[in-house]
């Protein structure tokens, strides 16, 4: 069996600091607010830093976030298949877990949650578990080039929200947001109805829901393939792949998303922050193969052993920073400031994280997962009495 990957914890608690950069946009501005910036005092400096968190930030983080959920989920699957443990039941348990502390987490403290969504994507991912690392090349390329091509096909402009109704939805939130109690707050984001519910007919969210899997898809596949074929096990020989990777992906991936941001094209900041992510996950590889002892990366795997637990915890600290419950500073802190708070909440997480590890194995919310996962309070999972290893399971355990 091999031992844990640092390599990859590094790379989750890099993302993890990215997605807080990212989702202070949503933290203090709300999920639609965030893109009608306009409608907020913004200083020049924070115009700057506005655009620059669109361009270098936002849609490049979370990628990275779910190219490792589909790696782990390979990961677990080697796991499971060494202790003769039934792999897609335990895979089962864990993403129902997961959809389970999503909908908790969308419900009581904030609606960006994601996890609801990884939860989702994990039972759909199940398909795609037991098959060969070309099946799973073949129908991430196939997916993301037809998410491309719909993308950056020209179609006549329609105006799917109105933006009256878009401006008072928002007015209304950081209302709310700003002085309710949370209660109030809470009531307001699961009850009201947002822009596109108001302007959109139910069977055409509907269809949009069902689209959704097929067109995040490609990172979970590219993640699971990366993890078949043994990428990352070895960051000194695979340090030229890391250095050509970075060049190509930050300078396309970078001027994709500015092209993009500038001229209003949305179809290539979403392509071009897909780049991005494969970008920076070369430029961590890249910084694992030249400083694998250094203080730095050590630091980002620290905190991304604690992944689940660490971005509940952003939630809860935001939320009491900026809604009216706690110190009710929603829309009011300006991007530049926002953006030295996270710095200071990920130093948090970094010395919290370096100080659990050193007592703890599991964080607290990763311990619960795990053990409603193997349904075992102990640290190793009991293998089946009797079980044995056919010579078709087996096979598929050398492909790994």
């Amino acid at each position: 069996m091999e031992k844990r990957i640092h390599i990859i914890d590094g790379m989750r608690g890099f993302s993890l600091f990215g997605i807080l950069l990212a989702n202070l946009l949503i933290f203090q501005y709300g999920l639609w607010g965030k893109d009608e910036i306009h409608l907020f005092p913004l200083s020049p400096l924070d115009k700057n830093f506005y655009a620059f968190t669109k361009i270098a930030i936002e849609s490049s983080f979370m990628p990275i976030f779910t190219f490792l959920f589909g790696y782990s989920m390979m990961m677990m699957r080697e796991r499971f298949a060494h202790n003769n443990l039934r792999i897609k039941w335990h895979l089962f348990r864990r993403s129902c877990l997961l959809v389970i502390i999503g909908i908790l987490h969308a419900t009581f403290l904030w609606d960006g949650d994601i996890l609801l969504l990884y939860g989702v994507m994990g039972l759909f991912l199940l398909v795609f578990v037991n098959r060969k690392a070309k099946t799973l090349l073949i129908w991430g390329s196939v997916l993301f080039l037809a998410i491309a091509f719909l993308n950056l096909y020209p179609t006549e402009d329609e105006e799917l929200l109105e933006p009256a109704l878009l401006t008072s939805y928002i007015h209304t939130t950081t209302e709310v947001y700003q002085t309710g109690s949370y209660s109030e707050i809470t009531t307001y984001r699961n009850h009201s109805e947002d822009p596109l519910s108001q302007s959109m007919s139910e069977g055409e969210i509907g269809a949009i829901l069902l689209l959704m899997p097929f067109t995040i898809a490609p990172m979970f596949l590219f993640g699971m393939y990366a993890a078949k074929r043994g990428f990352f096990r070895r960051p000194q020989q695979e340090k030229r792949h890391y250095l050509i990777g970075a060049v190509i992906g930050l300078i396309l991936g970078l001027g994709m998303k500015a092209y993009g941001y500038f001229l209003a094209q949305t179809s290539f900041v979403m392509i071009g922050g897909i780049i991005l992510a494969f970008g920076y996950i070369s430029l961590i590889g890249l910084l694992y193969s030249k400083f694998p002892t250094s203080r730095l990366v050590m630091y980002f795997e620290q905190v991304g052993k604690l992944s689940l637990t660490n971005y509940i915890f952003q939630t809860v600290i935001c939320t009491t920073v900026f809604y009216g419950y706690g110190f009710g500073l929603f829309g009011k802190v300006g991007v530049f400031e926002a953006m030295l708070f996270g710095i200071l909440i990920f130093v948090m997480q970094i010395a919290f994280s370096c100080l659990y590890i050193k007592y703890f194995r599991y964080g607290p919310l990763e311990k619960i997962v795990r053990i409603g996962t193997y349904l075992s309070f102990s640290n190793k999972p009991k293998k089946r009495k009797g079980a044995r290893k056919s010579s078709s399971e087996q096979n598929l355990l050398n492909e790994l």
